[in-house]
């Protein structure tokens, strides 16, 4: 039987944030920064390329993130979100001012760190599309080993699709964009229309943003299937969500593999024993 919990994933999570359970009263924290990050790529030997803007709002130290479509973001967003109270923006009525507010939020009350469950991985420093691959890599290994027939791609990233045809994975390739893959496969742009052809559910967590998570969340829990979750949206939030419909975490906070070549740091959360350092499960 599926259990229907009430309100959206975010309204889980925003709403323990707003009595103070996480930390500090947010009507209390400021966000003193906002700003955008943009970003076009074409990495080296693929046919293809891709872009990607980010919202992301600084609360002290820390940064919260939320994609968004390019050219989606009001002018005025930045505007609205600088020198407002954590609890004003998660009342915003733009859904990616609201993740990345509970995010930074979140950053700061509950940083990833082994305390809080997160293991780190460094992705070692190169170009653009070693780092890529070494994301890949880790995000691919919180599948369960060796019962995976095929996953349902949410959120297409050629790397990851590239490590699941390394390992023998077959896959479903989603995005609201559609098009195809970089192997010329159909990119789906109705997700939830193919969720009863796969056996895990692999999501970016731009799902977040763009309100498409909670039908994912509410197929996992019904059926027990994996959902592993690569968050640069909402990386602090998306943890939260572990037993909850969601079986891995790949956090990634800002500033993001792409924006250099110097080494960076993923936080994975939950996932097979294969996937942790020690073998063990936390």
């Amino acid at each position: 039987m599926t259990t229907t919990l009430p309100g959206t994933a975010l309204d889980r999570i925003a709403g323990p944030a707003r009595a103070g359970a996480y930390g500090p009263d947010p009507a209390g924290q400021r966000i003193a920064l906002a700003f955008t990050t943009a970003q076009a790529v074409r990495h080296a030997g693929r046919a293809r390329g891709y872009r990607n803007e980010v919202l992301s709002l600084r609360l002290g130290a820390a940064v919260g993130s939320c994609a968004v479509e390019p050219g989606e973001l009001p002018a005025d967003a930045l505007t609205d979100c600088v020198g407002a109270s954590v609890a004003e923006l998660l009342d915003h009525p733009l859904t990616p001012v609201r993740v990345a507010a509970l995010d930074a939020y979140l950053m700061h009350c509950r940083p990833h760190a082994p305390a809080h469950g997160a293991r780190p991985v460094a992705v070692p420093a190169g170009g653009s599309l070693e780092k890529s691959r070494a994301r890949a890599r880790a995000v691919v290994g919180l599948l369960p080993a060796g019962t995976v027939r095929r996953v349902l791609v949410v959120g297409v990233v050629n790397s990851l699709l590239e490590q699941l045809r390394s390992r023998g994975i077959g896959y479903l390739a989603c995005d609201l964009k559609g098009g195809t893959t970089e192997w010329g496969e159909p990119v789906h742009p109705d997700a939830l229309a193919r969720l009863d052809d796969c056996d895990a559910i692999l999501a970016s967590g731009m799902t977040l943003g763009n309100g498409t998570l909670d039908p994912l969340l509410a197929h996992a829990r019904a059926t027990g299937k994996p959902l592993v979750l690569f968050a640069q949206t909402g990386s602090a939030v998306l943890p939260r969500l572990l037993g909850d419909g969601v079986s891995a975490v790949s956090a990634e906070p800002y500033p993001f593999f792409w924006l250099d070549g110097g080494p960076s740091l993923l936080h994975l959360y939950g996932g097979p024993p294969s996937a942790r350092p020690d073998g063990g499960v936390r």
